[in-house]
């Protein structure tokens, strides 16, 4: 092995240094990340590029920046493997890191994107179109149940109603309004 190292030109080291050692970091950092560990502590420089949208898209991460390495190092080879001068090898390698890096930060910008707090936010029920699953008093006289699709969920929530008679199992309700404390105030939609 060292007669071989010894053999190759500085060039030919420089590129299998890179190569070897960015891969095994990303490999060592993707090993990390699917077993849960956390690997957004070892130094994220964030470069938000687009407006702020509340998840920034990391280009310069620890993560893309080896990447970068990685397959820097491996097409550099591949490049003078094939006999390429070494302006263009060293332009081809650049151009396929920025290109990794590229990748890297827009699978994980949109992977960020698909996560949801879970949080329901019971205003986004307004307006919402539901069925009386429990009697709701008139008059705002007794809590009832409406069933009504928010966030994507069909949930059952408590309301409460300004109609002058009771509405009852099967009735078509819309949400007029939401109060402070969670409760829907619904009308009939079919009068």
């Amino acid at each position: 092995m060292e007669n071989w190292f010894a053999a190759l030109t500085f060039f030919e080291k420089i590129y299998w240094i890179v190569a070897i050692l960015g891969s095994v970091i990303l490999l060592v950092l993707i090993v990390m990340t699917l077993m849960g560990g956390d690997v957004e502590d070892l130094g994220d420089v964030d470069a938000d590029i687009a407006g702020d949208t509340g998840i920034g898209f990391q280009f310069l991460s620890f993560k893309n920046l080896m990447g970068f390495l990685t397959i820097f190092g491996w097409s550099g080879l591949a490049c003078i493997d094939n006999g390429l001068s070494t302006g263009l090898t060293i332009f081809i390698s650049v151009i396929s890191g920025l290109l990794m890096m590229f990748a890297m930060a827009s699978l994980f910008y949109y992977l960020a994107k698909l996560q949801s707090s879970g949080t329901l936010n019971l205003k986004n029920a307004k307006d919402q179109i539901g069925e009386v699953y429990l009697t709701v008093g008139a008059n705002r006289s007794r809590i009832g149940k409406v069933s009504v699709n928010v966030q994507g969920t069909l949930r059952e929530l408590q309301a409460l109603t300004d109609e002058d008679k009771d509405l009852v199992q099967g009735n078509v309700v819309k949400v007029h309004e939401v109060t402070d404390t969670g409760i829907l105030i619904v009308n009939l939609l079919n009068k």
